[in-house]
């Protein structure tokens, strides 16, 4: 018996107010927002954070890792790789990419569940764009999700897989060729009129397969990069509630939101139920799942409910240079060079573990890890400190409207980390203004800059805010 062992999602915290779109551009726009990835997020940074909170508190050691975009950062080479540092997996656990296409999300989280051996994790993030005033670009959304899959043990699944149904087809609805960053789309009714009886089949099947009938089914998600697709056939599931897509505060997130929209199923569903996921993409996917009464104590670590109600807004002009839709002039400094790959290996357990040594006569933490004892008594006498998931608190900082930055200004704290080891640190997900002695730190994984083509990882400080 295969199934969910935990899972978790991830919402950037700058929102888009779509009512600024068409006074900047002259078209486009609607109600609501839209979740917006910051300048030093991307895929690979949201997917570990959505990692992170699936796996925080929980007893989970994933074998493998299995990660899904639309928008990878780089080609040609593993991104999965730099969440498996980012985690710390151990080195035997493989990481595979799977992409760039939406189905590839649903795909991985189907290959988790249906291929036996030990625990997967399974995530993927998105960021979703388009030309300025364009639907692309107003209903889309960033997020990230995380599942960890696996075999029960203990009672420690939370649904288990009961059934599931794919339909394949190859029409063209939705295209964007590599290296570009608008993605096209054909008519609204040809998606239409293709999808609803894919979507209607895989139902019919999966259904078929589990020995189920749609009134034994308490709740279903409908994935569709049209809402008027997923309206559609969320009325042919034979009455079946579908539950709220998300669209009007957060928009559709590409390959994120089969994970996103069945994490929200997960948190609204009582144990007991039977759930289903259905995904519109290149074909149909349907996945019925059956939630056991481990789910009735199960809290994630930051519930979608939670996240769609925080956030902080983003001006659009802000929202298009970030995108690069919008050219700006940088500071006038010289522009970061290329991170040595070299380097970067060495450094691997600092750089994207977050890993510092500790003194193992006197405790004491240094960051960055060093070899040498403060009293300069000792050598390599040293432990690691992991402190990735450890909080600090902000002793003093700076704004610097100077240095190099994609949105300036930058903002660097000192930190004094719980347990031991103060570090400069720079801040996002805030305004300068906001930024006070005395505040509370956590870490969070992103993209300092880009370079050649190489993108620099590395760790910076987040306010822990209120909720």
């Amino acid at each position: 018996m295969r199934g969910i062992l935990s899972w978790s999602a991830y919402l950037p915290y700058r929102r888009l107010d779509r009512t600024q779109i068409a006074p900047f551009v002259g078209q486009g726009g609607g109600k609501g927002t839209r979740t917006v990835a910051s300048f030093d997020e991307d895929p690979t940074t949201m997917a570990v954070e959505a990692a992170r909170l699936a796996l925080r508190d929980r007893d989970l050691t994933p074998a493998q890792l299995l990660f899904a975009t639309s928008f990878p950062a780089y080609a040609d080479r593993t991104n999965a790789t730099a969440i498996h540092a980012a985690l710390r997996l151990a080195d035997t656990a493989p990481a595979f990419d799977l992409g760039a296409s939406v189905r590839s999300a649903v795909g991985a989280l189907l290959l988790g569940l249906t291929v036996n051996g030990d625990a997967t994790l399974v995530v993927a993030g998105d960021v979703r764009t388009g030309l300025p005033g364009s639907g692309e670009e107003a209903a889309g959304g960033d997020a990230a999700a995380a599942f960890v899959v696996g075999s029960d043990e203990g009672g420690s699944l939370l649904a288990e897989l009961v059934g599931s149904a794919s339909v394949t087809d190859e029409f063209v609805d939705r295209w964007r060729a590599p290296g570009e960053t608008r993605t096209k789309v054909w008519d609204d009714k040809f998606s239409e009129i293709s999808y609803v009886p894919l979507g209607v089949q895989a139902w019919n099947a999966a259904l078929a397969q589990a020995g189920l009938t749609a009134s034994d089914v308490a709740a279903a998600a409908v994935v569709a990069a049209s809402q008027r697709v997923a309206r559609t056939v969320g009325g042919k599931l034979d009455g079946v509630h579908v539950i709220d897509d998300l669209s009007a505060v957060v928009g559709n997130a590409g390959a994120a939101q089969p994970g996103l929209l069945l994490a929200s199923l997960l948190e609204q569903a009582e144990p007991g139920q039977v759930v289903a996921l259905v995904v519109l993409a290149d074909g149909a996917d349907v996945l019925l799942f059956r939630t056991t009464d481990a789910l009735g104590s199960y809290r994630p670590a930051r519930p979608i409910s939670a996240q769609v109600t925080e956030g902080a807004p983003l001006p659009y002009g802000k929202f298009l240079a970030w995108r690069g839709m919008l050219p700006v002039e940088p500071p006038r400094r010289p522009e970061p060079q290329r991170v040595s790959a070299t380097a970067a290996a060495r450094s691997e357990e600092w750089k994207f573990g977050f890993v510092g040594s500790k003194e193992r006569d006197t405790g004491v933490v240094h960051l960055p890890p060093a070899r040498v004892s403060r009293d300069g008594a000792h050598t390599d006498e040293m432990d690691p400190a992991p402190l990735a998931d450890a909080q600090g608190t902000i002793v003093t900082f700076t704004i610097d409207r100077m240095v190099y930055s994609p949105s300036p200004p930058v903002v660097f704290a000192v930190v004094d980390f719980d347990g031991g080891g103060r570090l400069p640190v720079e801040l996002t997900d805030a305004d300068a203004d906001e930024i006070e002695i005395g505040q509370r730190v956590e870490m969070t994984f992103r993209r300092l800059f880009a370079s050649d083509g190489i993108v620099n990882y590395f760790w910076k400080g987040r306010l822990v805010r209120d909720g």
